[in-house]
């Protein structure tokens, strides 16, 4: 029993944690012991750290620590990228020492050894595609195709010029602080890949997340297809039923064997409530993904509609006070001037809504058109390489 409430308690502590640090910034856990968390992971944690470090080993410590902290969270580096394959290959040898000699078993043929190598290799492989391909990097060459390419909608992107590198700024560029250039149509900088995901490799990146959530899925699928075929091998309802007398229901079996379960293939069961964390997350995350690219956004550019449609709101709250401010001020005239038919009142525009704007985005053409760009975006296409920017 302790072996289960071991792994209860794992499990629950792994979804509250990997909840609170996604999700702990939502409307929804404003004021919950989840913010409290994630505020916890994302600043307290460190601070208290940083804090300590002063005490300890004073200003050098300090520096020390800054840094490191520059290097890992303000330089390119391959830190996260080496994570990701301890993670990969930590995961695939554990699966390979607890339950590769129960294959073949009752379920599984032992084809699945090498199909399971076969997807982590995959894997790996579109891991380094992403990690080591162009994102999209614009320079004085291709300037002028992107600018092209991609029009000014004069509301989250306008005509100007990229402080750094002193070329003209496409729209929906944007230069990355951290690799230090201009990527067309930027997403994000992904520490994982340790790149920029841009208008050249966000299919990779996208093919990179579906294809892991399929591993976790076959892993999970693979682990208790072994659990099972174990079972049938061991007759273990069979010694329940008929030498222990235990009532052949679901409610009666299920405790005890997931008891057997917990205690002979804890290992197994670990790595599958492991691989179903991160699969949750995988799945989340491609969702988000895949809705910005049906309706061809970026994780930027849903940042920049977030600010402008925040400052919309302040702008007509401003208007709709100063309105209600004028109104108040007019009823003091009220007595000299002739009152206003109530039927005029009611069909009145308001100067509220002639000011009022919306989210337009120029560059959603439909979700065929949004998909073909992004698995061919514009660089790639024979048009791109004679494409002249439009003169004014």
């Amino acid at each position: 029993m302790a072996v289960q409430w071991l792994l209860v308690c794992h499990g629950l502590i792994t979804v509250l944690v990997m909840v609170s640090f996604l999700c702990g910034q939502w409307p929804i856990f404003q004021g919950t012991f989840v913010q409290r968390i994630h505020s916890f992971i994302t600043f307290g944690a460190y601070d208290y750290f940083r804090r300590f470090v002063h005490l300890a080993c004073g200003s050098r410590g300090t520096d020390a620590l800054y840094s490191v902290e520059y290097y890992c969270c303000d330089r390119p580096n391959p830190i996260i990228q080496v994570l990701y394959l301890l993670i990969i290959g930590g995961t695939y040898y554990f699966i390979v020492q607890s339950s590769f000699g129960y294959i073949p078993g009752y379920y599984l043929s032992a084809v699945h050894r090498y199909t399971s190598f076969l997807a982590v290799g995959v894997g790996i492989l579109l891991f380094l595609l992403t990690s080591f391909s162009d994102p999209g990097v614009v320079n004085s060459a291709n300037v002028s195709q992107y600018l092209s390419a991609y029009p000014y909608d004069n509301i989250i992107f306008s005509e100007k010029e990229c402080s750094t590198c002193k070329i003209p700024k496409p729209a929906r560029s944007k230069h990355c602080s951290i690799c230090d250039r201009c990527v067309a149509r930027f997403d994000h900088h992904c520490a994982w890949m340790n790149n920029c995901i841009g208008e050249r490799n966000t299919r990779y990146f996208m093919a990179f997340i579906i294809w892991h959530f399929f591993i976790c899925m076959y892993g999970i699928v693979a682990l208790a297809l072994i659990l099972a075929g174990r079972m049938k091998e061991l007759q273990v309802i069979h010694i329940l039923t008929d030498y222990y007398g235990i009532e052949n229901s679901f409610r009666k079996l299920a405790p005890l064997v997931l008891q057997w379960l917990s205690n002979s293939y804890n290992t197994q069961i670990l790595i599958m409530v492991f691989l179903a964390v991160v699969s949750l997350l995988l799945g989340g995350f491609f969702t988000y993904h895949a809705k910005l690219c049906l309706t061809n956004t970026t994780t930027n550019e849903s940042f920049k509609w977030q600010e402008q449609l925040s400052w919309q709101r302040k702008v007509n709250e401003a208007k709709a006070s100063a309105e209600a401010l004028k109104a108040s001020l007019g009823e003091l005239d009220q007595e000299k001037k002739p009152r206003e038919s109530k039927w005029r009142t009611f069909f009145r525009r308001s100067r509220l809504q002639e000011v009022e704007l919306v989210k337009n985005n120029i560059y959603d053409k439909g979700f065929l058109h949004n998909i073909y760009e992004v698995a061919i975006p514009f660089s790639t296409r024979r048009s791109f390489s004679v494409n002249k920017p439009k003169s004014g």
